[in-house]
């Protein structure tokens, strides 16, 4: 069953029973993205749809601010009694701004992902974005296309993926324009409030991404008191390391401290390209934790 909130968001559940996982996508995530990180987790999984994605309706004018998805994704979390969370891109965004008005609402969350905390992106990410927009309002699905491929890395298999996302990224031109301007925290003040989030939250980060920079993740944690950071040597996790993130998340939001004591997956899903300096704890050949 399909729920929506008077702003279109929308939400399904899958799965029963504790804990309730909110899965919160990024920016034009397909259906089958969006899903993604909510593989193999137990209990229920709630993925949210935000509006102008997959079934839900439009976004009202004005939509597209880091506060007002967060507002979205409180409201939704309420509704369902989720327990734990899990934001990527966007979604980390929008659940890093809730997390510094509400520091103990979820009792665990990962970000994966995160593109920003309280500095604007930089100049080479605004200028993708904006290449992005100018494609979408221009109606151009073959240079959309183009530029969702070159984010791609080399020698994945992805189906339908770019299709997908240039269908979903055409509905999307007022936020592609709205959001590469702004930051989930305004500033010192606001950052600072991280500090009184006491429960854990796990960031995830990819080292090779421009668009979602691996400093930035390590800016995101270092500002959690319980942050733990987890780098994966690829351009696009979701796509490369899938089973590496589902462990992470799966542990992390089992209960257990990530990665202490773990074993990696015999074999990641493409290779990796070497080891990431880490901090003090590793998960062998492809994964480094601080």
């Amino acid at each position: 069953m399909v729920n929506q909130l008077p702003s279109g968001a929308q939400w399904r559940a899958h799965g029963r029973g504790t804990p309730v996982t909110l899965v919160v996508p990024g920016l034009g995530a397909t259906e089958g993205e969006a899903r993604l990180p909510a593989s193999g987790l137990p209990g229920t999984r709630v993925v949210v749809t935000l509006p102008g994605h997959a079934t839900a309706p439009p976004a009202p004018a004005g939509y597209w601010t880091y506060p007002r998805v967060a507002r979205d994704v409180a409201e939704i979390a309420d509704r369902v009694g989720a327990t734990s969370a899990i934001g990527v891109s966007l979604g980390a965004g929008a659940l890093t701004a809730l997390l510094a008005g509400q520091p103990d609402r979820f009792e665990r969350v990962a970000l994966l992902l995160p593109a920003t905390l309280d500095r604007l992106r930089e100049p080479p990410a605004m200028w993708h974005y904006e290449r992005l927009a100018d494609a979408v309002e221009a109606n151009d699905p073959a240079a959309l296309a183009d530029l969702v491929a070159a984010d791609l890395p080399d020698g994945i298999e992805v189906g339908n993926y770019v299709r997908d996302r240039v269908a979903a990224l055409l509905r999307l031109g007022a936020a592609l324009r709205a959001l590469p301007d702004q930051t989930p925290l305004s500033g010192p003040a606001e950052r600072a409030a991280l500090a009184r989030v006491r429960v854990p939250v796990l960031v995830v980060a990819a080292t090779d991404d421009p668009l979602h920079p691996a400093g930035v993740a390590g800016a995101v944690a270092a500002a959690l008191p319980a942050g733990r950071l987890a780098q994966l040597p690829s351009a696009a996790p979701l796509l490369t390391h899938r089973r590496q993130v589902r462990a992470l998340l799966t542990d992390f939001l089992g209960g257990h401290e990530p990665l202490a004591g773990r074993t990696a997956p015999a074999e990641p899903e493409v290779p990796a390209a070497g080891d990431v300096a880490g901090g003090h704890a590793s998960w062998a050949g492809d994964v480094k934790t601080g």
